[in-house]
Protein backbone atom coordinates (compact mmCIF):
# COMPACT_ATOMS: atom_id res chain seq x y z
CA UNK A 1 0.00 0.00 0.00
CA UNK A 2 1.23 3.57 -0.96
CA UNK A 3 1.30 6.10 2.16
CA UNK A 4 0.23 9.52 1.82
CA UNK A 5 4.68 10.36 2.89
CA UNK A 6 5.50 8.05 -0.11
CA UNK A 7 3.01 10.13 -2.44
CA UNK A 8 3.93 13.80 -1.11
CA UNK A 9 7.71 12.86 -1.49
CA UNK A 10 6.97 11.49 -5.23
CA UNK A 11 5.42 14.71 -5.99
CA UNK A 12 8.46 16.86 -4.43
CA UNK A 13 10.99 14.48 -6.01
CA UNK A 14 9.11 15.65 -9.31
CA UNK A 15 8.94 19.02 -9.10
CA UNK A 16 12.70 19.44 -8.02
CA UNK A 17 14.06 17.43 -10.84
CA UNK A 18 11.89 18.27 -13.44
CA UNK A 19 8.57 16.54 -15.16
CA UNK A 20 7.96 13.71 -16.88
CA UNK A 21 6.99 13.05 -20.54
CA UNK A 22 3.62 12.42 -19.02
CA UNK A 23 3.51 16.09 -18.99
CA UNK A 24 2.68 16.72 -22.09
CA UNK A 25 -0.11 18.31 -23.07
CA UNK A 26 -1.32 18.16 -26.69
CA UNK A 27 -2.23 21.97 -28.02
CA UNK A 28 -3.60 23.50 -30.70
CA UNK A 29 -1.82 26.23 -32.21
CA UNK A 30 -4.08 27.06 -34.98
CA UNK A 31 -6.53 25.64 -36.77
CA UNK A 32 -5.42 22.50 -37.87
CA UNK A 33 -1.75 22.43 -36.47
CA UNK A 34 -1.50 20.55 -32.75
CA UNK A 35 2.01 19.84 -30.84
CA UNK A 36 2.65 18.16 -27.46
CA UNK A 37 3.90 20.70 -25.19
CA UNK A 38 5.47 20.27 -21.63
CA UNK A 39 2.98 21.94 -19.54
CA UNK A 40 5.04 24.22 -18.04
CA UNK A 41 4.98 25.68 -21.28
CA UNK A 42 2.53 28.30 -21.61
CA UNK A 43 1.36 30.94 -24.32
CA UNK A 44 2.87 34.13 -24.59
CA UNK A 45 1.57 37.42 -23.33
CA UNK A 46 0.94 39.93 -25.66
CA UNK A 47 3.93 42.02 -24.13
CA UNK A 48 5.76 38.73 -24.77
CA UNK A 49 4.75 38.21 -28.25
CA UNK A 50 5.40 42.31 -28.82
CA UNK A 51 9.03 42.18 -27.72
CA UNK A 52 10.18 38.75 -29.10
CA UNK A 53 8.69 39.34 -32.37
CA UNK A 54 8.60 43.01 -33.22
CA UNK A 55 7.12 41.92 -36.32
CA UNK A 56 3.69 43.21 -38.88
CA UNK A 57 3.25 39.33 -38.49
CA UNK A 58 2.38 37.79 -35.20
CA UNK A 59 3.38 33.76 -34.78
CA UNK A 60 0.63 31.16 -34.74
CA UNK A 61 1.25 30.37 -31.76
CA UNK A 62 4.12 31.43 -29.11
CA UNK A 63 4.50 29.37 -25.49
CA UNK A 64 7.51 30.15 -22.87
CA UNK A 65 8.28 29.23 -19.41
CA UNK A 66 7.82 30.51 -16.03
CA UNK A 67 11.58 32.10 -16.06
CA UNK A 68 10.84 33.46 -20.32
CA UNK A 69 14.28 31.48 -21.29
CA UNK A 70 12.79 28.73 -23.10
CA UNK A 71 10.44 29.11 -26.01
CA UNK A 72 8.49 27.39 -28.80
CA UNK A 73 6.69 29.00 -31.61
CA UNK A 74 4.59 28.46 -34.69
CA UNK A 75 5.55 30.90 -37.58
CA UNK A 76 4.00 31.22 -41.48
CA UNK A 77 7.91 32.20 -43.16
CA UNK A 78 7.39 34.68 -45.28
CA UNK A 79 9.30 32.60 -48.26
CA UNK A 80 6.60 30.21 -50.07
CA UNK A 81 8.41 27.31 -52.11
CA UNK A 82 5.72 27.07 -55.14
CA UNK A 83 7.00 23.78 -56.41
CA UNK A 84 7.25 22.84 -52.61
CA UNK A 85 11.18 21.47 -53.47
CA UNK A 86 12.27 20.34 -50.34
CA UNK A 87 15.79 19.58 -50.87
CA UNK A 88 16.31 23.45 -52.64
CA UNK A 89 14.47 24.44 -49.62
CA UNK A 90 16.67 23.38 -47.22
CA UNK A 91 19.80 24.63 -48.59
CA UNK A 92 18.41 28.25 -48.23
CA UNK A 93 16.71 27.57 -44.65
CA UNK A 94 20.51 26.64 -43.82
CA UNK A 95 22.32 29.75 -45.59
CA UNK A 96 19.68 31.74 -43.72
CA UNK A 97 20.43 30.47 -40.67
CA UNK A 98 24.22 30.75 -40.75
CA UNK A 99 23.74 34.85 -41.37
CA UNK A 100 21.93 35.34 -38.85
CA UNK A 101 23.79 34.32 -35.45
CA UNK A 102 28.09 35.36 -35.31
CA UNK A 103 28.36 32.13 -34.91
CA UNK A 104 26.59 28.46 -35.50
CA UNK A 105 27.64 24.90 -34.56
CA UNK A 106 24.71 22.65 -36.55
CA UNK A 107 24.15 19.58 -34.32
CA UNK A 108 22.32 17.66 -36.58
CA UNK A 109 20.25 18.62 -39.96
CA UNK A 110 17.62 17.19 -42.74
CA UNK A 111 14.22 16.55 -43.83
CA UNK A 112 12.46 13.84 -42.11
CA UNK A 113 8.78 12.09 -42.50
CA UNK A 114 6.58 12.92 -39.85
CA UNK A 115 2.82 11.61 -39.98
CA UNK A 116 3.03 11.21 -43.64
CA UNK A 117 4.65 14.94 -44.35
CA UNK A 118 8.39 15.80 -44.84
CA UNK A 119 9.63 18.28 -42.59
CA UNK A 120 13.38 19.64 -42.67
CA UNK A 121 15.18 20.50 -39.16
CA UNK A 122 17.97 22.20 -37.94
CA UNK A 123 19.07 21.30 -34.62
CA UNK A 124 22.30 23.83 -33.47
CA UNK A 125 23.69 25.85 -31.18
CA UNK A 126 24.18 29.98 -31.55
CA UNK A 127 26.09 32.73 -30.53
CA UNK A 128 25.41 36.51 -31.43
CA UNK A 129 28.22 38.46 -29.61
CA UNK A 130 27.30 41.22 -27.62
CA UNK A 131 27.60 45.36 -28.36
CA UNK A 132 30.44 46.94 -25.93
CA UNK A 133 28.59 50.14 -26.77
CA UNK A 134 25.32 48.96 -25.16
CA UNK A 135 24.51 49.06 -21.91
CA UNK A 136 22.50 45.69 -21.35
CA UNK A 137 23.76 43.86 -23.83
CA UNK A 138 27.42 43.55 -23.91
CA UNK A 139 27.30 39.94 -22.75
CA UNK A 140 27.05 37.13 -25.85
CA UNK A 141 23.72 35.41 -26.39
CA UNK A 142 24.09 31.72 -26.51
CA UNK A 143 21.25 29.31 -27.64
CA UNK A 144 20.50 25.47 -28.12
CA UNK A 145 17.94 25.61 -30.99
CA UNK A 146 15.73 23.49 -33.18
CA UNK A 147 13.79 24.28 -35.89
CA UNK A 148 11.40 22.79 -37.83
CA UNK A 149 10.14 23.59 -41.60
CA UNK A 150 7.09 22.19 -42.95
CA UNK A 151 7.35 23.44 -46.82
CA UNK A 152 3.90 23.28 -48.70
CA UNK A 153 2.70 25.04 -52.29
CA UNK A 154 1.12 27.35 -50.22
CA UNK A 155 3.14 28.25 -47.29
CA UNK A 156 6.12 27.62 -45.37
CA UNK A 157 5.48 27.07 -41.41
CA UNK A 158 8.49 27.25 -38.95
CA UNK A 159 8.55 25.93 -35.79
CA UNK A 160 10.62 26.82 -33.36
CA UNK A 161 12.32 25.87 -29.97
CA UNK A 162 14.87 27.50 -28.24
CA UNK A 163 16.92 27.79 -24.43
CA UNK A 164 19.62 29.36 -23.29
CA UNK A 165 22.42 26.79 -24.31
CA UNK A 166 23.32 26.26 -20.68
CA UNK A 167 19.64 24.33 -20.53
CA UNK A 168 20.14 22.10 -23.34
CA UNK A 169 21.16 19.26 -21.55
CA UNK A 170 17.35 18.87 -20.30
CA UNK A 171 15.75 20.67 -22.88
CA UNK A 172 16.94 18.63 -26.07
CA UNK A 173 15.30 14.95 -25.40
CA UNK A 174 12.11 17.11 -24.86
CA UNK A 175 12.52 19.34 -28.11
CA UNK A 176 12.71 16.29 -30.10
CA UNK A 177 9.32 14.99 -28.19
CA UNK A 178 8.01 18.00 -29.16
CA UNK A 179 8.65 18.56 -32.54
CA UNK A 180 8.15 14.61 -33.58
CA UNK A 181 4.60 15.28 -31.91
CA UNK A 182 3.65 18.36 -34.28
CA UNK A 183 0.72 17.11 -36.36
CA UNK A 184 -0.62 19.69 -39.68
CA UNK A 185 -3.74 18.66 -41.55
CA UNK A 186 -4.33 19.76 -45.13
Amino acid sequence: MISMRNVLLFALISVVMGFSPDSMVKTKVADGIFVSLPAELIPMTPEDIAQRYPSVRAPLGAFTNQDRVVDFSVNISATSWPDANVEMAKGFFKASLQNMYDRIDFISEGIQPLHKKKFIYFEFESRINGDNKRQGYQDPIMKYTYIQYLVTQEKTLVFTFSCPRDLRQDWQPIAKDIMKSIKVRG
